[in-house]
């Protein structure tokens, strides 16, 4: 029998500091009203602190999972993180974790898609359950955005927050688990969303920090159209490639970017607003930590053999599906 790669546990967290609309009304020209209606978010969350990077909401939570599941450290085979605001150049912050938590047998690293960082990084920890070759595997999505947004930008600022969200896979007992997934990347996407400098091309200098190129570049409508196109076909084709009618799916955990991408997902999917997961209004676009946080919120409305269809849109261009059965459920 095939090996599937299944979800057993999820853990959470998001820092403590709330940054409000009606904060964000006093520091750009922007009103509470506006940004609801284009985006739903109400509110997002910032970790603060000199030296707090990524890691340290993934610290947490892993940590919470590793408890929930009553799970020694020293059992996790590997550890992927889902991220583009890693806390260093090198080393990887999965690197920083399994150290942080003595998990001393896994080895690991960061994967970077930008929105569809945990999409990518969830289907490639399943090769590794999927092929026998290891039994627990720790996927992570999550990033500090608010490293890399400029407070002055409104057309970014208002989108952006931090947020982190853990899972554990594990080989199924049964048929659930992780089923099919569509992935996508397209570079031609680069000038429409893209950080500058940082990298190789444009190394950190005093002219790239005066420039303002070490913060998160867009054009919205252009990465808004692409984005409601390919995010709500992929979803619908994985579908259409499983057999799944709308009455199949049980819920739509869609990347927390804008309700209206959403929306028309769901739309094209041709389910209704019941079926659709959303936490955007208090959390914002946390990247790759925007599906492992709802599963996160959601965990105990998941049912045992519950047809989930997970999609996301990211800058680069990246974009995919994945066709997930659930395989418990929480007391």
């Amino acid at each position: 029998m095939k090996i599937r790669a299944a979800i057993t546990g999820i853990g959470g967290y998001v820092p403590p500091t709330v940054l409000s609309n009606q904060d964000l009304e006093k520091m750009v020209d922007t009103t509470d009203e506006w940004i609801m209606a284009r985006t739903g978010i109400r509110e997002r969350r910032i970790l603060r602190g000199e030296g707090q990077g990524a890691s340290v909401m993934i610290i947490e939570a892993v940590k919470q999972l590793l408890e929930r599941k009553n799970l020694d450290p020293l059992d996790v085979d590997m550890l992927i993180v889902g991220t583009v605001t890693p806390d260093h150049v090198f080393p990887s912050t999965s690197n920083i974790v399994t150290a942080a938590l003595g998990m001393k047998n896994a080895w690991g690293f960061d994967l970077s898609a930008a929105c569809s960082g945990f999409l990518y990084s969830l289907v490639t920890a399943a090769q590794f359950i999927e092929t026998g070759r290891y039994k627990k595997v720790i996927v992570v999505g999550a990033d500090k955005m608010s490293a890399i947004i400029d407070y002055t930008d409104r057309t970014t600022c208002v989108i952006f927050g931090d947020g982190c969200g853990a899972v554990l896979l594990e080989p199924s007992a049964d048929e659930n688990g992780i089923q099919d997934f569509m992935l996508h990347a397209d570079g031609n996407g680069l000038q429409h969303l893209h950080m500058k400098a940082g990298g190789s091309a444009w190394p950190s200098t005093a002219e790239t920090v005066d420039k303002k190129m070490h913060f998160v570049y867009q054009e919205g409508q252009a990465v808004y159209k692409h984005a409601v196109y390919n995010m709500a076909e992929v979803s619908a084709n994985i579908m259409e490639r499983n057999n799944l009618k709308a009455d199949d799916v049980a819920y739509l955990l869609a990347h927390q970017a804008n309700k209206r991408i959403i929306d028309a997902t769901a739309s094209r999917m041709g389910i209704g607003s019941e079926k659709v997961l959303m936490n955007i209004e208090r959390y914002g676009n946390t990247t790759s930590g925007t599906i492992p946080l709802l599963m996160w919120d959601y965990e105990k409305q998941l049912k045992k053999g519950d047809n989930l269809i997970l999609s996301a849109f990211g800058g680069g261009f990246t974009w995919g599906a994945i066709y997930l059965r659930w395989s418990y459920d929480t007391n």
